[in-house]
């Protein structure tokens, strides 16, 4: 049945034809080209055929399946839909050919043969573009190849365009040239760039992009190029971790803007020229002061071209007036100056044992702590100097205090005798002790301390003494057991002082009263026995000498 339907459907095909179109597909796609029928008619197709030139490839009977003749790479790629159109899988640019439906048609009327044709167009997107036929290198002012840019495999053509530092370049006339080579269907395209380079040019990265409607973002690795020019301005650099210091070493650089660089070149170091070859720099070692001044450098081949620079050397001297140790009399002045020989203005600071002092240490009169370690820094910018000096101050021993305290428990007696002298004094006490303490001798000051037990009051004397002389003091220390006896005196005294001043007020008031009585019997006495004053005067003058005598004893009494 197959076989007759095929003879039926080739000689009914001369009578059929159709106007060939057009359907685009995407690489890699599934393409779906139509058997362009309506919807209703499709029931009346009873036999069904698809091929590319005179290539078969499946062919479909009404109520039957599909039977695929082709053998080449579309067997495993081809199917037919349901509204008889045909499929194909990942679709690729070898696919562009002119696919055919053929479709026998039975209705009343008797068959027919419908024939439609459709070239297939399969749309890419080109490969990454590159560059190639690279310059080795760029003259300033010259129109050199710069290279070819290269879009594959692309569907329709790419378009290229060539940027600079991802910049777009135009045509210019005498500056840039690109010209595009695109084959008649090819699917690739090239671009050449000619290029004339200027100065800034130099790291300048060149790349290409590749413009399509299937994609984006598609630029060459970009590409440096050497761009040759002669020396046109050189550069003379100082090179020291700090500004030029008198003692260190400094190098000059001579730098040159062409390209390539020259390695060759004159230094002029103070008057003198030294030729320098297959380096740039040159050395000063151990630079000092007198080195200041202007120093150049310059081609070899033209001297004219040259760089200068001025270099001024820092520095700075410092002297003190003084030895490393300094030893005066307790008293005396100490007289000070500081020398500054220096490039610029420098900062002075003083230190004592370490703390900083406000002031230079002049001093009119010397004390035994003005005694110690002066140091002295100057700084100016990255350079510092130091000087420094020892004070000894001397001088005979004084005692500066003497005092006796009971210790904490009360059980013995501690004296403390403080001196000031240099050298350190030796001090000795007059009585045995132990030693509890002695600080350290510091700024011409010494204290000492022991503890006794006296027994009874004691004179103590403490006496320090250097070579320089000998000073004595001492200090009365009362017995431990006398303080003891007065503590325990000290109620029963004011009960005894309170009973005397009693006593003797009750005995003035006795006396008084008895002068008063011995008064008055003597005035009565005097009134009754005047007529019998001849015959009584010798025993009236004993009377009288007994009462004076009675009235001093009493006065006396009342003294007491």
């Amino acid at each position: 049945m197959m076989h007759l339907l095929s003879l039926l459907f080739s000689a009914l095909l001369c009578q059929a034809s159709s106007a060939e179109k057009s359907i685009i597909g995407l690489y890699g796609g599934t393409v779906e080209i139509p058997c362009t029928f309506e919807a209703n008619k499709i029931k009346d197709v009873t036999l069904t055929k698809w091929k590319y030139e005179n290539v078969d490839l499946l062919v479909k009977s009404k109520d039957k399946e599909t039977v695929i003749l082709a053998t080449d790479e579309y067997k495993d790629r081809i199917s037919l839909a349901a509204n008889l159109s045909l499929l194909l899988t990942g679709a690729k640019l070898t696919d562009q050919h002119t696919f055919t439906c053929q479709a026998l048609i039975t209705t009343n009327f008797g068959p027919n043969i419908k024939d439609f044709s459709h070239a297939l167009i399969v749309h890419k997107a080109p490969e990454a573009p590159f560059i190639t036929e690279k310059a080795a290198e760029l003259e300033i002012g010259k129109l050199t190849k710069l290279g070819k840019c290269i879009a594959k495999n692309a569907n329709p053509p790419a378009k290229i365009v060539w940027l600079r530092n991802n910049k777009a370049l135009t045509n210019e006339e005498n500056r840039t040239v690109i010209m595009v080579n695109q084959t008649s269907g090819s699917l690739d395209t090239e671009s050449t760039l000619l290029y004339s380079a200027r100065k800034e040019d130099t790291g300048a990265q060149f790349s290409c992009r590749a413009e399509h409607s299937l994609a984006s973002g598609l630029v060459s690795p970009p590409e440096t190029f050497v761009i040759n020019y002669s020396t046109e301005k050189l550069v003379l650099e100082v090179i020291s971790n700090s500004p030029p210091v008198e003692g260190n070493d400094v190098t000059l650089k001579c730098v040159a803007d062409g390209n390539p660089r020259p390695t060759s070149f004159n230094f002029h170091i103070k008057g003198n020229v030294t030729k320098v070859e297959n380096s740039d720099n040159y050395t000063i070692a151990n630079i000092s002061r007198k080195d200041s001044g202007e120093y150049k450098c310059s081609l070899i081949d033209h001297p004219s071209i040259e760089a200068a620079k001025n270099i001024t050397v820092q520095y700075l001297d410092v002297k003190l007036n003084l030895d490393k140790t300094v030893i005066r009399h307790a008293g005396n002045s100490l007289n000070l100056s500081v020398s500054i020989d220096s490039s610029d203005t420098a900062t002075v600071s003083w230190t004592k044992g370490g703390v900083k002092i406000n002031k230079e240490p002049e001093i009119a009169k010397l004390a035994y702590s003005d005694a110690g370690l002066y140091e002295l820094e100057v700084t100016m910018g990255p350079l510092s100097r130091k000087a420094s000096f020892r004070l000894t101050v001397e001088g005979a021993p004084v005692i500066r205090k003497l005092d006796d305290q009971n210790d904490k428990d009360g059980h013995r007696k501690v004296l403390i005798c403080e001196a000031e002298g240099s050298p350190k004094p030796v001090v000795s006490w007059n009585i045995n002790g132990t030693l509890i303490d002695e600080k350290s001798f510091d700024n011409g000051t010494i204290k000492h301390k022991i503890s006794v037990m006296p027994s009874a009051n004691l004179s103590v004397a403490c006496t320090v003494s250097n070579s320089f002389g000998i000073d004595t003091r001492v200090i009365t220390v009362s017995s431990l057991f006398e303080d003891v006896k007065v503590d325990k005196r000290d109620s029963s005294d004011d009960d005894d002082k309170t009973k005397l001043v009693v006593g003797v007020v009750i005995g003035l008031l006795v006396a008084a009263l008895v002068i008063g009585v011995a008064y008055w019997m003597y005035m009565k006495k005097s009134k009754q026995g005047s007529w019998k004053t001849g015959e009584k005067e010798n025993g009236s003058s004993e009377e009288e000498k007994k009462l004076e005598e009675k009235m001093e004893e009493n006065s006396q009494k009342a003294d007491v």
